[in-house]
Parts: structure tokens; sequence; C-alpha cells
């Protein structure tokens, strides 16, 4: 679905974390980084993709990658979200998914005989000089910290 490809440079955003503060791909430059989109705050699949990437966190820190989570919630939603599931890395608004069109996640999809637009559950490892490492589509929320980790 997305139009980049590894090896090309992950494209720099600025986006407002769940505190209203705003924070850009440079901020996590010098090291690798979990970007992930994902489709709504507390529904099943993201709730479950979340809180995998919570559990498997300290295993992230100790490789010294960081993870951020981006969505088209608001920031008011990406707090009582992290609050709600102690989740310990950013989460980021991208209300207008201006951000999510840069990286080709967002489009029509389907589900339940209706058709929407939303966001596509992508993941980029994007590495310490800005470069895309490695692109997860359709990926399975139960699995994809694991399936991250062990790649690493």
């Amino acid at each position: 679905m997305t139009h980049l490809k590894m090896g090309e440079p992950a494209p720099d955003f600025q986006l407002p974390d769940e505190n209203g503060t705003l924070r850009s791909l440079k901020e996590f430059s010098g090291r690798d980084l979990v970007l992930y989109f994902y489709p709504k705050d507390d529904t099943p699949g993201c709730t479950t993709e979340a809180c995998n990437f919570r559990d498997d966190y300290s295993r992230y820190q100790a490789a010294g990658i960081s993870v951020v989570g981006i969505s088209a919630d608001s920031v008011a939603s990406h707090l009582k979200f992290k609050g709600k599931y102690a989740l310990s890395f950013p989460l980021l608004a991208d209300a207008g998914h201006q951000v999510c069109e840069l990286y080709g996640v967002w489009g029509r999809k389907k589900m339940m005989g209706r058709e929407y637009d939303g966001i596509f559950r992508t993941t980029f490892l994007i590495a310490p000089d800005g470069k895309i490492k490695r692109i997860y589509e359709n990926v399975k929320p139960a699995e994809h910290s694991q399936e991250i980790l062990s790649a690493l």
C-alpha cells in the first residue's frame, strides 16, 4: 500500500504527542525507531498491539530502539489511551492524517460491508541515519512486536 521503499529517507514530520508537545522524526535520529501507524485508540487490535509494545518496551530500550505510535486520534484521546494501559512510549496525534498520507498508510478500507477512509496498520523501522530499514504491512497486532524483535 505504501509508496515508500526501503533505503529511502523517512519523511520528516512534526506532530503533537499525548501531552500536546510537538515531536519530530529528527528528534529520534541516531538510534533505530519503530514508527507504527495504527487505526484507532482503545479498539481491540490497537490495544493488543500497543500493550505488546509496552510489555516488550524494556527489550527495545536495551537494544537502543525508540518506539512511537501514530494514529488520527486527538491529543486528548491519546492521553486517555496511554493512561488506561500505562503505555511507556509517545503516541502522536495526526488528526488531519497528513503524516499518514505522507507515509502512504491512509486510504479506503472495508469492514463489515462498510467502506471508509482510515489507517492501514503499518510499521516502519527507521535506521539511525533516517533511512527506512524495513516496512511491515498488514500487521497482525498480537504477533507484531515479537516479529520486530525477532528480526532485530
